[in-house]
């Protein structure tokens, strides 16, 4: 199997899986519905995410535009470079990572832009796929479905601390998706097994600037 297979291979698998859950969580769960996996720290947690990943929101319908719009020039520079280092014969894992990636910020696209027009609202309900009356919002509007919660820890600040003192303390408090795990985990392979390649690069850049 060729590299750009293999990238092509983890895209495919990545996407298939993401979407999979997020259209079954859609039509099973009502907006805030939990169910247990793993005693209380692995939970499915239903929530839709109108801003940026793990939760996080970037203001208002003129922003969702923006991040949505943003998110697709910055897959399809991620899959120029991906091909464009896969030329020059990167690393397996390397082109592993960056596949990861790319399928990540897709998986979450493929919601923003799409999800609003094929779903009704899931508030209070379990929500329709095609509804015959129009989905929950327009294109690009919708919101990209999390699920997968880790309150791994809970507690209380102490009395003594200086922020949130006595108040509830919960590791991990986001909620998140495959697609953000993915782009998670293909950046954390980067940083932690190939700084030192991107840094090669960059200085071989350097380099041929000097001679030129």
């Amino acid at each position: 199997m060729s590299k750009k297979q293999l990238a092509f291979l983890v895209i495919i698998l990545i996407l298939v899986t993401d979407q999979i859950l997020k259209i079954w969580i859609k039509t099973n769960f009502s907006l805030g519905e939990e169910h247990k996996v793993i005693g209380d720290w692995f939970l499915l947690h239903f929530v839709e995410n109108k801003g940026m990943a793990f939760g996080f929101i970037f203001g208002g319908r003129t922003g969702k535009v923006i991040l949505t719009l943003f998110r697709l020039v910055a897959a399809s520079a991620i899959i120029i470079y991906l091909l464009k280092l896969i030329k020059k014969d990167i690393p397996t894992g390397l082109v592993i990572s960056i596949a990861m990636i790319f399928a990540g910020a897709v998986g979450n696209i493929i919601d923003s832009a799409f999800y609003g027009i094929l779903f009704t609202d899931s508030y209070g309900r379990v929500a329709e796929f095609l509804p015959k009356g129009g989905g929950y919002e327009s294109f690009l509007h919708g919101s990209v479905v999390d699920m997968f919660f880790l309150p791994i820890l809970k507690g209380t600040w102490p009395s003594w601390s200086p922020i949130n003192a006595n108040q509830p303390f919960l590791f991990f408090r986001p909620v998140f998706n495959i697609a953000d795990s993915a782009i998670t985990v293909g950046i954390s392979i980067i940083l932690v097994f190939y700084r030192k390649f991107f840094n090669e690069i960059d200085k071989k850049k350097a380099e041929d600037a000097k001679e030129v």
